[in-house]
């Protein structure tokens, strides 16, 4: 395999934005970057639903397609941007009629369906703070984060409720609003159609001055302990989506993008809406799951040009062989790109033998609201490699002195944790109502990470591991914590401990470790059963796809389960200090 692949010039079907990374590192400037943006007119401050939707209007292109919907059962409905406006309109005047004040939280669980698209926008100019749900999410991760983000306003579909929300009403006692999207509900207090409440709004709606630094997005990242952590975004993070979608993902005026991240993470709300949305391009959205031949077809019938999608998409492509490719064409295709999990080598390789075009990878966040870290149009590509960092972006690798402080490791080839100096318009201005756990995130004027790479002497840096216990599976971060406990729920568990395993499909994949009450035995029964407690509760993506059974579990002096511990008995690997160790029950 080479270990470097170079670009030729004269192979770049569109002049790339970043042409010459060292040069437009030297000149670029935020504040400069904001000439990408409009801003509200009369000095009415930044809006994202003005950037990504209004100001084409003025700009003329409000006859060229925004949206392009592809339903899983063929049917297809096209978007312009004027289409976009007056639709977003709506619904932003939906929730005013409602009563629904800005600053309220307006969650959507859908899928990727042309009104959630609606609907994010429209609260955006609403000027409400908008939290998009995984829709495969169990009732427990749903109700936890609806919870923790008071929500006001729900968005989903009949089915969806009536599975996931509807007997969890009790837990969310602000919630006054939910509309459904598809077959009419009656009966219900608060409880609206979406055609019978939408469809009569004007469509004509002026968004109120709106300051940057509100609130816009509440996303939600798993952490190792306690709920979820709600990230906090603020409407200024549309300058990093301008800048990041000009020179990460290299999008042109006449790009056909397709993202297929779901919104329901960060990735599908940051660049499978917002990014391509602000660079004026046409956006392609897929409500069908992954299937490749569906995929190909969708590359070829749309000519897509601009193509971001994830590793574990990647390698399962991969696992058909590039032949099954060979049979489609795709004469538009000219950048490919992949995020959410490192790209091993031989993908980014495979890219060239399968379209003809490598896999650039890219590094990035919840808490960064935007790509940090890529590999470029015009770059050179070290396959395995993150990339370089992206222009306005300080990146560095640091250690930690024990001290509380942090050093800068300026050598090369040398572990440490990834920092990313601050600030950057993009970054979460706090954590949900955790204002201290926020702070420690930060030290002496960097964002601490939490990934641990290397930067060779190039520059490029390269992913190592994580340095807590999240599990990043199919590029999804699952919360060990919030899997241990809907464990516990079930009356046969008294101690329960979760860990990630490789995986070369997915990454990594969940395993439990499991001792159990008085009076219940530890058999196949049991073990299929906990498994199907834990995929009714949590959802498919975060539940254990592997239960052992344990007498107990090491736990620290302080009863801390050591997760670290469990991994390394698992893996065959040191199992390192064991001084804090309480029990070491390995059976």
């Amino acid at each position: 395999m080479e270990s470097i692949i170079r670009k030729a010039p004269e192979s770049f079907r569109e002049k790339p934005h970043l042409d010459n990374y060292d040069a437009t590192i030297a000149r670029f400037s935020w504040a400069q970057a904001e000439q990408l943006l409009d801003g509200l007119p009369n000095g009415g401050g930044l809006n994202m639903a003005h950037e990504a939707v209004d100001r084409h209007l003025q700009h003329g292109r409000g006859d060229k397609v925004a949206i392009r919907w592809l339903g899983k059962g063929g049917g297809r409905r096209e978007l312009s941007y004027a289409e976009l406006a007056r639709e977003t309109n709506r619904f932003a005047n939906a929730l005013q009629g409602l009563g629904v004040l800005p600053g309220e939280r307006v969650f959507l669980l859908l899928g990727r369906l042309p009104e959630l698209y609606l609907a994010l926008l429209g609260a955006l100019k609403a000027r409400c703070v908008v939290s998009p749900l995984f829709s495969a999410f169990g009732p427990e991760p749903i109700a936890t984060r609806a919870e923790m983000g008071d929500a006001r306003v729900l968005v989903t579909t009949p089915e969806l409720y009536r599975r996931k929300i509807q007997g969890l009403r009790d837990r969310l006692p602000g919630l006054r609003h939910v509309i459904v999207v598809g077959e009419a509900m009656a009966g219900e207090d608060g409880v609206h159609d979406w055609s019978a409440l939408v469809a009569p709004a004007s469509a004509d709606y002026t968004i109120a001055p709106t300051d940057r630094e509100s609130t816009s997005l509440l996303h939600f990242t798993s952490g190792t302990t306690g709920r979820p952590k709600g990230a906090v975004h603020v409407h200024a993070a549309v300058l990093a989506h301008a800048v990041t979608g000009r020179y990460a993902l290299d999008l042109h005026e006449n790009d056909v993008f397709w993202c297929t991240a779901d919104p329901g993470w960060v990735t599908g709300t940051s660049y499978g809406i917002l990014a391509p949305l602000v660079c004026g391009v046409t956006n392609v959205v897929v409500e069908a799951e992954f299937d490749a031949q569906t995929w190909y077809e969708v590359l070829q019938r749309e000519r897509v040009s601009v193509w971001y999608t994830a590793p574990t998409a990647i390698r399962m492509m991969m696992k058909l062989g590039a032949e099954a490719v060979k049979a489609y064409r795709f004469p538009a295709l000219r950048f490919m790109a992949s995020v959410g999990e490192p790209l091993n080598p031989e993908a980014v390789v495979w890219g060239l033998e399968a379209f003809g075009l490598p896999f650039h990878d890219n590094w990035w966040q919840t808490e960064t609201g935007g790509i940090m870290v890529s590999n470029y149009a015009a770059m050179d590509i070290k396959p395995g490699s993150m990339g370089r960092p992206l222009p306005g972006i300080t990146a560095a690798v640091v250690s930690r002195n024990g001290g509380g402080g942090i050093e800068l490791v300026t050598q090369p080839d040398v572990d440490g944790e990834l920092a990313l100096q601050t600030p950057w318009p993009s970054m979460m201005r706090g954590y949900l109502n955790e204002d201290e756990r926020y702070r420690k995130c930060f030290v002496d004027g960097w964002y601490l990470t939490g990934d641990l790479v290397r930067r060779d002497g190039d520059g490029y840096y390269w992913f190592v591991g994580r340095a807590d216990d999240v599990i990043k599976s199919a590029g999804h971060l699952i919360g060990p914590f919030e899997v241990e406990s809907a464990l516990l729920e079930h009356p046969a568990v008294a101690e329960a401990g979760v860990i990630g395993l490789p995986d070369p499909m997915v990454g990594e994949v969940v395993k439990a470790f499991v001792a159990l009450k008085p009076g219940f035995q530890p058999d196949e029964a049991l073990r299929r059963e906990l498994l199907g407690h834990a995929r009714k509760r949590l959802g498919a993506a975060v539940a254990p796809k592997q239960i052992d059974f344990r007498n107990s579990l090491p736990r620290t002096r302080s009863g801390k389960i050591m997760r670290r511990l469990l991994k390394a008995r698992e893996l065959g690997l040191p199992e390192g200090d064991l001084s804090t160790l309480e029990s070491d029950e390995k059976k």
